[in-house]
């Protein structure tokens, strides 16, 4: 099976590194012209457009704030004049203990829920608008585990954010499969980041592998390949559902 992806337009948030990066580089592997989402890397998202080629640009939002998701979208539609695929990809995990005080605990959550959540509500709602238009398009939503079988006490919020993306996803899929909109969820476990090193740091290499079936740690290049098939079409009718990535250390 060959994956061509030349005619379209795809937008990965977060992807100036991790995840979000392998994304982008797979994407435009497979032909994709990618706009690279950035919050605070322009070095990273530049070069990356770079190597990557087929016309790949960079774009700066600080997704925290409302109004940058908007204009991010009409940004990337405004250079390319359209965009087939959305990757809601961009994510935080803060460590946010909680013995914390109550005001350091809420602005944690808080802000977990613009980046993680709100901001893919937003431009989820720019996507509907801009595929309506176009007889159809693609969402897809990097989730976590978590969203599923919960995470640790230090994050609680992360996981609650991860879990109102999957619902978010569902509705998108019910919702608007008549206007040809399909949306998918990717569901890793710990994934070998810079997010996941932060874990890493506060528990330990033993902890964050003593779940994982497998001999290695997940890595983003485990996880992109299935993201690039479900850009394609070839797997619209799969519209909805969750596939975990996660080396077995979550089965439902």
């Amino acid at each position: 099976m060959r994956i061509d992806l030349s005619s379209k337009v795809v937008l990965v948030t977060g992807a100036s590194r991790g995840i979000g990066n392998e994304i982008a580089r797979q994407m435009a592997s497979a032909g994709a012209t990618v706009a690279v989402h950035y919050s605070n890397s322009p070095s990273e998202a530049d070069a990356l457009c770079n190597e990557i080629g087929h016309g790949a640009k960079s774009f700066r939002a600080d997704l925290a704030d409302a109004g940058a998701a908007i204009r991010l979208f009409d940004a990337v539609v405004a250079h390319f004049g359209h965009i087939d695929v959305l990757v809601n990809n961009a994510g935080i995990a803060e460590l946010a203990p909680i013995n914390s005080s109550n005001e350091d605990w809420i602005t944690s959550w808080d802000r977990t829920f613009n980046v993680n959540t709100r901001s893919s509500g937003i431009l989820t709602k720019c996507a509907i608008d801009h595929f309506r238009s176009r007889g159809g398009g693609r969402i897809i939503y990097i989730a976590s585990r978590a969203a599923f079988r919960g995470d640790s006490e230090d994050y609680l919020a992360y996981a609650a954010s991860k879990g109102a993306m999957v619902a978010l996803a569902r509705s998108v899929a019910r919702g608007f499969g008549k206007d040809g909109i399909v949306a998918f969820v990717i569901a890793p476990g710990f994934v070998r980041t810079a997010m996941a090193q932060d874990a890493i740091d506060a528990y330990g290499e033993e902890f964050v592998l003593g779940g994982v079936a497998l001999n290695r740690l997940t890595e983003p290049s485990d996880v992109a390949p299935m993201i690039v098939l479900l850009a394609s079409g070839l797997a619209d009718h799969a519209t909805g559902c969750s596939i975990d990535i996660n080396a077995a250390s979550y089965v439902r």
